[in-house]
């Protein structure tokens, strides 16, 4: 695979000419992506697109399309791919559904890919080449209260639709593939499981592993201690579930009075709601709202949290789990979509609405030694049957095993 960058409206003479034999040429549409904005779907995608590039599969070409903030935020994940940046932000929908059935569609053709890879789930209406579509839940479907009506009307009409017509469906977790079949009435064979994962974090073990010197100085700069205070890492979305969590972490007060809270993640809509809570129970102090943090800051807070909540009421998979146990983070979640599925028996499972549920299972992880030891381990455990080398890999043969597709290479 190059390393080449192609502007809009550029040349496409990088490209290889041939699109037979035995190598695939296959486009990947992320017109979609906005970084900061999708949640858990970005961190998916940029990391199995890192380990895809890591392993550099020779007879696979991936010609990967961006929108210009793409581009420019994640330039060391695209440096291992063609990359062709089309004339937009990704911030107005409209323009980039537009864009994905005119100027996607078109430029698909012009460098001669065999399929589109969709991983945003949906397909535009208008295209040229077969396409597949990563799915990474239906939740607008299932739970349209927590949409806005544009949003909900528009993937009730077009992933079902979507879904039926790809060649290939790629899932995160057995949880959505379940949904896919039953909501949208996909084959079941068409459906492939590409989770997500995490690296590896070579220590000797989860003493050292959560004692890394270099983040000290996170601990630092936000003003906190080491194993004093909870974390839960996620956009102020409905579904997130930060209400829940709040209201727990306020009867944790009369037994744990320097222990603080720390959200990070991005500015969501239930923000306004969120911040009237913390203001109305008295939470200001206690409770640490950092915004969206650089990985190395994430990296540090999960290392040193004493337990990682997670209350969200709706996951089509749960990358934070991994990213937690990997770290040595013990977890507490919501019994609900695949966490279960990822978590296993190694994170401690609450109903996401159960307040007093949510109290006890955080208090028994910080107030027993013993129990929180056990759920490190069993973490690491688990973690490690999660890894982006295998989901690369799965990825990789998915691509191998597509249906061929006669490519003009006149």
């Amino acid at each position: 695979m190059g390393a080449t960058l192609l502007m809009a409206g550029g040349g496409s003479a990088e490209l290889n000419q041939s699109g037979s034999g035995s190598r695939r040429r296959i486009g990947l549409n992320l017109l979609w992506l906005v970084p900061g904005e999708v949640g858990g779907s970005e961190e998916y995608t940029m990391g199995l697109l890192r380990a895809f590039g890591a392993r550099a599969p020779a007879d696979i070409d991936l010609i990967v399309y961006v929108n210009r903030r793409l581009a420019r935020d994640h330039v060391d994940v695209l440096a291992g791919f063609t990359t062709v940046v089309a004339p937009i932000s990704g911030s107005s929908r409209p323009l980039r559904v537009l864009m994905e059935s005119t100027w996607l569609a078109l430029r698909s053709v012009r460098d001669r890919v065999e399929m589109v890879h969709h991983a945003g789930g949906t397909m535009p209406s208008v295209r040229f080449r077969p396409g597949l579509v990563t799915l990474h839940d239906l939740q607008p479907i299932t739970h349209p209260e927590r949409f806005g009506f544009i949003k909900r009307t528009y993937i009730r009409l077009v992933a079902p639709r979507s879904l039926r017509r790809a060649v290939r469906v790629v899932c995160l977790s057995q949880f959505t593939a379940g949904d896919a079949e039953r909501i949208a009435g996909v084959d079941p064979r068409r459906i492939a499981i590409v989770s997500s994962g995490v690296d590896p974090i070579e220590l000797d073990s989860p003493e050292s592993l959560r004692g890394v010197s270099e983040s000290a100085e996170v601990l630092t700069r936000f003003g906190l201690e080491a194993g004093a205070f909870i974390l839960y890492p996620a956009i102020t979305y409905d579904h997130k579930n930060h209400r829940t969590l709040i209201d727990a972490f306020a009867r944790l007060g009369p037994s744990h009075p320097s222990l603080r809270l720390v959200l990070t993640g991005g500015v969501g809509g239930a923000e306004a709601a969120l911040n009237a809570q913390i203001e109305e129970l008295e939470l200001t102090d206690r409770v640490l709202r950092t915004g969206r943090v650089v990985a190395t800051d994430l990296d540090a807070l999960y290392r040193y949290a004493v337990v990682m909540a997670f209350p969200s009421s709706y996951e089509g998979f749960g990358l934070p789990l991994l990213e937690a146990m990997v770290r040595g983070c013990p977890v507490v979640a919501s019994e609900v979509g695949a966490l279960h599925e990822v978590g296993g028996a190694a994170v401690e499972l609450v109903n996401p609405f159960d307040l007093e549920g949510w109290a006890v299972a955080l208090a028994s992880v910080i107030a027993d030694p013993e129990h929180r030891a056990a759920m490190i381990a069993d973490g690491l455990e688990q973690s490690d049957r999660y890894r982006w080398s295998n989901s690369a890999l799965a990825l990789a043969e998915l691509y191998r095993g597509l249906p061929r597709t006669r490519v003009d290479v006149s």
